[in-house]
């Protein structure tokens, strides 16, 4: 008796001791729970302050619990299924009436009047560009310009035929299509981007936001199922697969990881904040005399400081270290907060169309195919060439995770990170240049 007493207690065990590990977010879940609970109440007792405290408090909860479930759910792991879930389910429930005014209104609050999106951006666009070692920047993106480059080209190019077969004007199509796929993601790419067009076009941020997010969704999807078809090729070709190497010559290894993981340094990360916020405000003072939106003068801003070379590397590690943590704890934050204030679910659900969805599969497509053909010509293992390529249209970091992840080519990160991050950045100029000479 004694015996199946524990047997049948052994189970029951096991469920709480896993539950008890199981965290949502960097919170275990008992304090989740009760962070959640104090939160709930406050909003629907009216006591939610409508400030960046409540503002935070409700998008940091929600966007731990949407995160986690995109990376637990099966298949929706595999495809960017916390930026998925972090847009549209609140982006549902405002168009549904399932978000209390309280809550609504110290979003609002947060990410409109406290300007909380300029802050983000401002600690994640110049930590990205200041915190890439300088060898990885120069030496990376010369190895892959030519394969971005061609690549890039080529899918600007099929883009627009597609789009022009299925009524698409050409402009359209590149600004509103292409350009937020290989734009760098969400956060560096669509984000600062749906602030310049908003600027120059005089329409509202969020009806652009939700014009462009669905194409970078779309396309982090078709690159991540592409990479997972090339590992499956490289398999059969022996060939065509470099096996995680990239250049034939083997030396790849000049790279190494983007940026080793040091411990924090609290004053580095006050100076990177500093340094983050000193750059958005420089390039909102050049706005005016070059006539380009200050967020995109911050990045020209910050790609110029660091090729020159100019600050400590001390300096450049605070931007790193305040980037990571502005990303590790925020990110999903601020997907909440613009699946609920700038992703109209009517617009999101009518733009997946047969048109649109063949316009952005072409896009990437294009780019994934032209850099497997250039890589072979320039002495790369095509496969590895065209995964890296592949990550231009990712979103952002968490895009080449699942990338690389589907490739099993976690390797190829440094690379990843100069067609995500460099390359972005330089769309986002180019396109933002072209807009203000044609409107």
């Amino acid at each position: 008796m004694d015996t199946t007493y524990r047997a049948a207690e052994a189970p029951q065990t096991a469920v709480a001791t896993n539950l008890a590990r199981l965290k949502i977010g960097p919170l275990p879940i008992g304090i989740y729970g009760a962070a959640a609970l104090v939160c709930a109440a406050a909003v629907y007792s009216g006591k939610l302050p409508n400030d960046v405290i409540g503002g935070l408090s409700v998008l940091m909860l929600l966007g731990f619990l949407l995160g986690k479930l995109g990376q637990t759910i099966p298949v929706l792991n595999r495809i960017g299924g916390t930026a998925i879930l972090c847009l549209f389910v609140p982006s549902a429930l405002v168009s549904y009436g399932l978000v209390p005014d309280a809550a609504l209104k110290a979003i609002t609050t947060t990410f409109r009047t406290a300007n909380f999106q300029y802050f983000f951006i401002a600690c994640l666009v110049a930590g990205s560009i200041l915190g890439m070692p300088y060898r990885v920047l120069v030496q990376g993106f010369i190895r892959m310009f030519v394969p971005l480059l061609i690549g890039t080209i080529a899918a600007v190019m099929a883009g627009i035929a597609v789009g022009l077969l299925f009524g698409h004007s050409p402009k359209d199509t590149f600004f509103f299509v292409i350009i937020p796929i290989v734009g760098g993601g969400l956060a560096e790419g669509v984000l600062p981007l749906s602030i310049a067009y908003s600027e120059m076009l005089h329409r509202s941020q969020a009806e652009l936001v939700a014009q462009m997010v669905p194409a970078a969704l779309l396309g982090n999807v078709v690159a991540i199922v592409s990479a997972g078809l090339l590992a499956r090729l490289g398999e059969k070709r022996a060939h065509l697969n470099g096996r995680g190497m990239l250049v034939k010559t083997g030396d790849d290894d000049i790279l190494g990881e983007a940026r080793p993981d040091q411990p924090i340094d609290l004053g580095l990360l006050g100076a990177g904040m500093v340094l983050s916020c000193g750059l958005f405000v420089l390039g909102m003072i050049l706005a005016p005399l070059t006539g380009i939106p200050g967020p995109i003068m911050m990045i020209i801003a910050a790609v110029a400081l660091k090729l020159t070379r100019l600050l400590p590397a001390e300096m450049e590690l605070g931007a790193y270290q305040i980037n990571k943590f502005m990303s590790t704890n925020l990110t999903f934050a601020i997907l909440v907060a613009m699946g609920t204030l700038l992703v109209s679910w009517q617009q999101l659900v009518a733009s997946f169309n047969p048109g649109y969805i063949m316009i952005c599969t072409t896009t990437v497509l294009a780019m994934i195919v032209s850099g497997f053909f250039v890589g072979k010509w320039l002495n790369m293992y095509p496969v590895e060439a065209a995964i890296v390529t592949a990550c231009h249209s990712g979103l952002g970091g968490t895009g080449d995770v699942a990338i690389l992840g589907a490739a099993d080519r976690m390797g190829l990160m440094a690379f990843a990170q100069i067609a995500t991050r460099v390359g972005g950045a330089i769309m986002i100029v180019i396109a933002t240049l072209l807009m203000k000479s044609l409107s």
